[in-house]
């Protein structure tokens, strides 16, 4: 069911851009620790994990798997943010890197993406297998987000987590892709598109690739022409379109039976608000909250001038409490 977000931003914080953007600088010195754990994959890749602790069997802690956005790392603010706060409440927390996004290169030419749930469906069976009794949730951001709605759609009864939270994903990615190709949201696009070709670069270097040039990449300056000539190729999809349809999250979320709270603000400017929000009935399993404001993964609240409150790691534990 669609609810209205209990979410109110500071006052002096209201834009949207103004959100998404504080989010990271009010963040940019914060630090966690971690431990530091490479997985082999069955494809014979390697996905890198980030532990708030290692979870061990004379003490039942629950485990919070987090999965972060396109490009994101342990070292994305709000990743840092939910790790700091899950281990504060005294459980467990784990940072799933997607292939190539940690500190080492993956091996294979195929890529992360918005649809691919491989890895997750990885790390979810092994922590069943070691730690069966330790209650487990998982929380996806952005991108990382409608990988998780995925992948929970396609487990239904046999996902191995309690409940889940889904944080400003792109649902619906083709007209998401077209949203942040409007307007100052351009920057955004900017950002992401530079990341993502300097990673296809390398895997065009290293031999993995060789349907596209140097030239090419150098010369794609929107997301929908990179998913069209790099994303959708190694991946096996048709093209964009056909990526787009086949990866998004919101054509299955009916199909996801774990209790999954969603969290949108109707001014993200990553998103296009009224595709993400046009199921017109939703599983009694899933919570769907709209806020007015918060921007992309902002949410900041706060009734002091620069006494920023970071409210989604708050509705998150809370969340996810009430399922433990």
């Amino acid at each position: 069911m669609y609810l209205e977000s209990t979410f109110k931003p500071a006052w002096w914080l209201t834009n949207c851009h103004l959100q998404t953007i504080a989010a990271k600088w009010f963040r940019r010195k914060l630090q966690v620790s971690i431990i530091e754990e490479v997985l082999t994959t069955p494809d014979d890749d390697i996905i890198e994990l980030a532990w708030t602790e290692l979870p061990c069997s004379h003490t039942i802690k629950p485990i919070v798997v987090i999965l972060h956005g396109l490009e994101g790392s342990i070292d994305s603010h709000y990743a840092k943010g939910m790790l700091n706060t899950v281990k504060k409440q005294g459980w467990i927390g784990v940072l799933v890197h997607f292939r190539g996004c940690g500190k080492q290169l993956n091996r294979k030419a195929i890529s992360y993406h918005s649809g691919f749930t491989a890895d997750i469906e990885f790390v979810a069976q092994r922590l069943h297998s070691l730690y069966l009794h330790h209650p487990k949730y998982s929380i996806g951001f952005s991108l990382g987000g409608n990988v998780l709605a995925q992948h929970l759609a396609m487990q239904q009864e046999n996902a191995v987590f309690n409940a889940a939270t889904i944080i400003c994903a792109p649902l619906h990615l083709a007209t998401c892709s077209d949203r942040i190709n409007r307007g100052f949201s351009k920057i955004y696009q900017k950002y992401l598109v530079d990341m993502l070709k300097t990673s296809a670069l390398q895997k065009i270097e290293r031999g993995l690739v060789n349907h596209i040039s140097q030239q090419d990449i150098q010369s794609i300056r929107t997301m929908r022409e990179f998913d069209e000539q790099f994303t959708a190729p190694i991946n096996q999809y048709v093209d964009a379109n056909d990526y787009y349809q086949r990866a998004s999250g919101l054509f299955n979320i009916n199909k996801i039976t774990i209790p999954t709270l969603i969290i949108h603000a109707k001014d993200d400017p990553f998103l296009a608000h009224e595709h993400i929000v046009s199921q017109k009935q939703l599983s009694k399993n899933i919570q769907f909250e709209v806020s007015t404001k918060g921007g992309h993964v902002g949410f900041i609240a706060g009734k002091l001038p620069f006494r920023p409150e970071f409210w989604l790691e708050h509705r998150t534990m809370s969340y996810l409490s009430g399922y433990l």
